[in-house]
């Protein structure tokens, strides 16, 4: 099963036990996010607002680090113009532990005994 979420202003698709790099988060231990999409393993997608808000992504911090360092430079020619800038962007590494649904799930033997009840019920009137 995998997910789609949407951390730091973008979209991320994560499975149970992927590490990957986000836009830094101040919160000190776990982190959850509403899902946009899942998909699950028999490859049904569930993409309805209301069951999607009662689903979470649940993650653990396991630390911070910093991106590469993007050197900005900026010059105009025969004005003695320069302008030296750099940019280093922190990010906070997450494992996600958890993906749930807001969907009530029927394990297979509770699914092959409801079909038998239907049947006994009409059978009884």
């Amino acid at each position: 099963m995998y997910a789609i979420i949407r951390a730091g202003g973008k979209q991320a698709k994560v499975e149970e036990g992927d590490v990957l790099d986000v836009e830094r988060i101040k919160a000190s231990d776990k982190v959850t996010y509403t899902p946009l999409l899942i998909v699950s393993d028999a490859g049904k997608v569930i993409s309805d607002r209301a069951i999607l808000n009662k689903s979470s992504v649940t993650a653990e911090i396991i630390g911070d680090s910093a991106g590469q360092k993007i050197d900005i430079f900026k010059y105009k020619n025969k004005t003695g113009y320069r302008r030296r800038q750099g940019h280093r962007q922190k990010y906070t590494t997450i494992k996600v532990t958890k993906i749930t649904t807001g969907r009530a799930t029927k394990s297979k033997a509770e699914k092959a005994e409801e079909p038998d009840a239907v049947v006994e019920a009409t059978e009884e009137a």
